[in-house]
């Protein structure tokens, strides 16, 4: 039997410019397109330094990889699928990326589990699986004061009681929102 061909995602700026993470076919694994990380980081502006980083439901990681590759202080990589998560500790491993904690668990248990703050929280979850509402109703208490989530999503988000959209776009059927919580509330 042939081996299975591994996909490429290629990290787009930074101290790993260029460089190809190699991941698995997996059910529901959508890398986040090139133009669309291009634009969510010309939003949070490029140069990650000193930002505390999680990706959850990672996936390739990339999203991840391209915080440390901009210089984010830390990022926790948040991955249930045994063979993604491999592949993610793989690409670790290849780029050297110390910085990069990678976790092999549910998404929902992590944010019950670790009281950590984040300064910026990438999250692309499963679609049609009603993901999104139950780990935004985790993820304040997972924000620093000023923390921004980037929201992956089948459809367009928009403002409610806790959260503000306050960046948003569309590529192809991907809807894609940075948000902050509402601080106007107590």
């Amino acid at each position: 039997m042939a081996e299975k061909k591994l996909n490429t995602v290629r990290i787009n700026a930074g101290e790993w410019r260029s460089r190809l993470l190699k991941f698995p076919d997996a059910q529901g694994l959508r890398p986040t397109p090139e133009r669309v990380r291009q634009t969510v980081f010309n939003w949070l502006g490029q140069d990650l330094t000193g930002q505390t980083c999680l990706d959850l439901f990672a996936g390739t990681g990339v999203m991840g990889f391209e915080a440390l590759s901009r210089n984010a202080k830390s990022v926790v990589i948040v991955e249930k699928t045994a063979a993604v998560y491999k592949a993610i500790l793989d690409n670790k491993t290849m780029l050297k990326a110390d910085a990069a904690q990678v976790l092999n668990m549910d998404a929902l248990v992590f944010l019950d589990k670790n009281q950590q703050l984040f300064d910026v929280v990438f999250l692309d979850p499963p679609y049609h699986q009603g993901w999104l509402d139950k780990v935004l109703l985790q993820l304040p208490k997972h924000l620093s004061k000023q923390g921004v989530v980037y929201v992956e999503a089948e459809y367009a988000l928009t403002d409610s009681d806790v959260w503000q959209v306050f960046k948003q776009s569309k590529a192809g059927n991907v809807f894609y929102h940075l948000i902050k919580l509402r601080h106007d509330t107590n």
